[in-house]
């Protein structure tokens, strides 16, 4: 494939996916979507990990740990979230749900899967196999192209060999 044809797939598809989230994860009278995007990404990646030391966030956020700090505040006051110590060092800080911010994901997570099914009901189900196949492989693509980006700021000596894989769509089912 020729660079403009791939640039022209990029945008077509960079176009399609912020339509695609708010048509399918549109949150209707979900108070979760009152919070602030950094917010909401940490209450998500809690409610995966359960607990998470506040560097640990910072770094995923890709914010500064002041600014980490100025998040968990405001989820602390609306007690969504709540600072407890790791282990015997209580200079680690660590971040977890209040089973108010629980409870909250938890219906975020339902009504998700809910609009989700009901979007799926008007497709068979080998174009729901399809589409689940893509996603998948797309997520595969961009993992490589992270890990590629992070081994490219790397100094030149500190280096691997390319990766060469190639990915393939899943099996068919």
């Amino acid at each position: 494939m020729d660079h403009s044809n791939l640039v022209k797939e990029a945008q077509s598809i960079a176009s399609l996916m912020p339509r695609l989230a708010r048509r399918l994860l549109g949150a209707d009278r979900d108070p979760a979507a009152e919070l602030p995007l950094a917010q909401l990404r940490v209450c998500g990646i809690l409610a995966a990990d359960a607990r998470r030391p506040m560097s640990a966030l910072s770094r995923d956020l890709g914010v500064s740990l002041s600014a980490m700090t100025q998040i968990a505040d405001r989820l602390e006051r609306a007690q969504l979230v709540q600072r407890v110590a790791e282990g015997t060092d209580r200079r680690v800080r660590c971040l977890e749900l209040t089973p108010r911010g629980e409870k909250m994901m938890r219906r975020r997570e339902k009504a998700r899967v809910q609009r989700v099914q009901s979007v799926l009901e008007h497709l068979s189900p080998r174009v729901r196999s399809d589409v689940r196949a893509a996603l998948e492989t797309l997520l595969v693509a961009c993992d490589v192209s992270r890990e590629r980006s992070a081994v490219a700021a790397l100094p030149p000596s500190e280096q691997l060999a390319p990766c060469t894989a190639t990915l393939t769509p899943g099996p068919e089912p």
